[in-house]
């Protein structure tokens, strides 16, 4: 069960933006560290500016596998918080991208490094401060200890995406990823959307999503305009979208 701050609404399904609670950083972060712990998961945690404010509205998805349900709660935040990381590992990747977006510092997170190396939102910045893939990378040392670099370019129709591997013999023992490399744009372009090319941007985010992607914007246009999807449409969807998981398991397997 979510903990009782959070308001529930169900995957496909809007909400309205002022819906969502609103509640001191501390009570938030409270509530989210104990529903983690509680065997929820932690799919989306994302900043925001507020309209006529320097601040930001940091919100939190929940997600519950057994019942299906997902909780939201936002709280209010200004350029730095105390990190959720340390006690929220789910947290990581999110707050080094906030970080990166909006400028925005998780005080106490264990390793503070761009994501996707892309330009700030914030304060009129433009050009991004850091080269791609060239960052801090977990090294390990030992004898026997090799380090193994995949990509950034792949053979496969996956995105471009740097992976450090850290082995001994046969063992991985730490993997890192740096993306990038391909930033276009695409969430800048779907704001006055939709338009002609939008379902083509979303077939085009990744080469081995193209079903899921594109499923998944047009559940957002359809839970938005309250528009109702035949049950043939859904059952499409859903062999669409079991063929692409096997597609994935399968190169995967052979990669």
């Amino acid at each position: 069960m979510l903990p009782p701050d959070f308001i529930l609404t169900r995957n496909a399904q809007a909400v309205e933006q002022f819906a969502c609670p609103v509640v001191p950083f501390e009570r938030f972060r409270e509530a989210v560290i104990q529903g983690v712990a509680d065997e929820g998961r932690l799919p989306a945690l994302f900043a925001a500016p507020i309209s006529g404010s320097d601040a930001l509205r940091l919100t939190a998805v929940l997600a519950q596998s057994e019942s299906g349900d997902l909780g939201l709660l936002s709280c209010d935040i200004g350029d730095s918080y105390p990190s959720l990381t340390p006690d929220c590992l789910a947290a990581h990747w999110f707050e080094r991208e906030i970080a990166e977006q909006w400028r925005a510092q998780p005080i106490g997170h264990p390793w503070l490094k761009p994501i996707r190396f892309q330009p700030p939102r914030r304060n009129g910045t433009t050009e991004s401060t850091t080269q791609i893939g060239i960052t801090d990378f977990f090294r390990m040392e030992g004898a026997e200890v090799h380090e193994v670099a995949v990509g950034p370019v792949h053979a496969g129709v996956i995105e471009p995406g740097h992976f450090r591997f850290q082995c001994h013999g046969e063992t991985v023992h730490h993997l890192e990823i740096s993306l990038g490399y391909q930033h276009r744009g695409v969430e800048r372009a779907m704001l006055a959307g939709p338009t002609a090319r939008t379902i083509h941007y979303m077939e085009t985010l990744a080469g081995d999503t193209t079903v899921s992607h594109a499923t998944a914007y047009c559940q957002i246009i359809e839970s938005l305009s309250k528009t109702r999807v035949p049950a043939r449409a859904q059952a499409i969807r859903a062999v669409a979208a079991e063929l692409e998981r096997l597609a994935n398991h399968i190169g995967d397997l052979g990669a």
